[in-house]
């Protein structure tokens, strides 16, 4: 299984990546995770990276699809994988789509995490409070929102067009939002022409 996690900040990814990898058997390759892992390492890329950062500017997306092309020719991403923080914007997913294409590895299905902003700024200030966490502000996780807004909520209609789009509703336990992303990956698209 090849698919994409979508979904707002705090809408619970990193959460539902980390079960369907045990789920599914296959890597969940988080961007922002081979970023940091490549600049800790010292590879030629993260070197590339950490100078780019340094300078205050944000990694370009070449950059981040370099480190991506290279995480998934690795054997493990052989039977699958769950990518997530990838794509963020059309541009990234048309990348995306040219290097899976060119790997022979495309994707099967991608899976957006509805959740209302309300929940998500409710759950996000949990979060701050549980884990100390002084960069998930109301104000802050608005602005990030607004962001995803602009920049990422398009995707679902990108993928939708091409019928690997499942939305699943994102608000109750884990264990309930989990089995709706196992539901919804066993059932064929139904989005109409």
């Amino acid at each position: 299984m090849r698919l994409v996690l979508l979904g707002a900040p705090g809408s619970g990814k990193g959460t539902q990546a980390t079960r369907l990898t045990s789920e599914l058997g296959v890597p969940h390759i988080s961007t922002g995770d081979l970023l940091r892992a490549a600049v800790a390492e010292g590879t030629p890329l993260g070197l590339k990276a950490k100078a780019v950062m340094d300078a205050g500017h944000l990694v370009s997306d070449a950059i981040v699809l370099d480190m991506l092309e290279d995480r998934l020719s690795r054997a493990d991403v052989a039977h699958g994988f769950i990518l997530d923080g990838y794509p963020r914007n059309l541009a990234q997913a048309d990348a995306l789509d040219l290097l899976l294409r060119r790997l022979g590895q495309p994707l099967n299905a991608v899976v957006k995490l509805e959740v209302p902003i309300d929940a998500i700024v409710e759950r996000t200030a949990l979060r701050a409070h549980e884990e100390g966490r002084t960069d998930d502000t109301p104000e802050t996780v608005r602005k990030r929102l607004q962001i995803y807004q602009e920049q990422t909520a398009p995707l679902a209609d990108h993928y939708a067009k091409i019928r690997l789009l499942k939305v699943v509703d994102g608000i109750g336990q884990v264990e309930a939002i989990f089995s709706r992303i196992l539901m919804a990956l066993q059932h064929p698209q139904t989005v109409p022409d």
